[in-house]
This record gives structure tokens, C-alpha cells and sequence, in this order.
């Protein structure tokens, strides 16, 4: 099988974010029709066969397939004795979407336990462990949602927020996506407003102060 990138982020989850996991794949492989779509004009056959083959499929190689796109060159179709199906070399485009280790991306939080937040990021879900959720000390409320004890910040269901992979595996069906939200510029969206708003604020005072000190100087 032959695949090549065509072409890739244009699918952003969100305005702004720096997330490449969706693309588009050109894909070169023997498509095996099976019989029961003999009947169909070949291009609607192997289209058939391939949303059959690929669509919601997850492998290492292509990560989890979303869509067949479309089908290019189909070459004859070659029966093999003892196999009642036949054989085209096709090319096709699907669009696949991949996590990649470091990126950013963001989700929805979609459940708060005890060791931590799942985050909604595409079609599956990435775990955020407890001590990855913000740069604090932090443990479940009585209310279902993570605290922590010095900022006060709380992270539950339904929240928005931005998160970069640090472990991606591939042993048992949908990949298993570990993420932090522990670093500088991550975490809940609400939290990053409030830091920017907070730094805007230190450096308007900052400002101020520092044109009174030179107002007074020149007096």
C-alpha cells in the first residue's frame, strides 16, 4: 500500500489552535470488491468497498479514518482462483485524523474522576492525569469537579480548555492519549483569560507608575 500526505491542518477544532490532526491521505492499494457488490458500476463498487474497509477504522498507520474522499485511477479488475472477489489497484483519498506527540489541542472535558479529567479532543479521548490538571495541588470536590487548593480554580465537566499530548499508544483500538495541562499558556480557557487580563493589568500599573516616577524627576 502506498500513502503520501497531501495535504494537512486544514481542519482546525478551533480558531487559532496549533492542532494538525486531521488530513487528507493519498492512498494506493489492491482493493478487494466482494461479490455482493458485483452488480454496482466498478467506481460505486470500490467506493462502497472502501467506506467498508476504512471508515471508522483506527491503525497506527492512519490513525482514525473519518472519510473516504474520493477515488482517482482504478486499473482492471484481477480475480484470483479460489478467491470469489476481485482485485483493483485504485487510488483514493481519505481524510484521517491522528494525534501527534507535543501538539496542542484543544477538547471539551467530558468526565472528572478521582485520578484525574477525560478531555473530548476529535473522535476520541484524551486522560489528563490528576497532577497534570493545572500547577497546584489538587483533589476532587464534594461537587464532581478538581480543585485546587492555593489558586481556587476548579476544572469540571463541559469545560473548554487547551492541552498538549505527551503520550500517544496504539495497543487496543482507539489510541489511548495522555496530555498535560500543567505548562505555561494550557489549561481551562477561562484560566487563560483570567491570566491575560491579570497581565494587562500588572502592566498598565506598571505603566503608570513608571510615568509618575518620571513626571517627578523632571520636577
Amino acid at each position: 500500500m502506498y500513502v503520501s500526505v497531501n495535504f494537512k491542518n486544514q481542519f482546525p477544532l478551533k480558531k487559532l489552535t496549533r492542532s494538525k490532526m486531521f488530513y487528507i491521505l493519498d492512498v494506493e492499494d489492491h482493493v478487494r470488491v466482494e461479490p455482493k457488490h458485483f452488480g454496482l458500476p466498478t467506481q460505486e463498487a470500490i467506493e462502497k468497498q472502501l467506506n467498508e474497509n476504512f471508515v471508522d477504522s483506527v491503525t497506527k498507520e492512519f490513525g482514525y479514518v473519518v472519510a473516504v474522499l474520493g477515488i482517482g485511477e482504478i486499473d482492471e479488475g484481477v480475480i484470483i482462483p479460489g478467491d470469489g472477489a476481485a482485485y483493483y489497484n485504485s487510488k483514493f483519498k481519505i481524510l484521517a485524523w491522528k494525534p501527534e506527540l507535543h501538539e496542542l489541542v484543544y477538547g471539551t472535558i467530558s468526565e472528572i474522576t478521582n485520578f484525574g479529567a477525560f478531555m473530548q479532543v476529535g473522535p476520541a479521548r484524551g486522560m489528563i492525569h490528576i497532577s497534570q490538571t493545572m500547577e497546584d495541588y489538587v483533589s476532587l470536590s464534594k461537587t464532581g469537579t478538581l480543585s485546587g487548593k492555593s489558586s481556587k480554580r476548579s476544572l469540571g465537566k463541559g469545560d473548554d480548555c487547551l492541552a498538549r499530548v505527551v503520550a500517544i499508544s496504539y495497543k487496543a483500538g482507539m489510541p489511548k492519549i495522555g496530555m498535560t495541562m500543567r505548562q505555561a499558556g494550557l489549561g481551562k480557557l477561562q484560566w487563560l483569560e483570567e491570566d491575560k487580563k491579570k497581565k494587562e493589568s500588572t502592566a498598565k500599573k506598571a505603566a503608570k507608575k513608571s510615568d509618575k516616577k518620571t513626571k517627578g524627576g523632571k520636577k
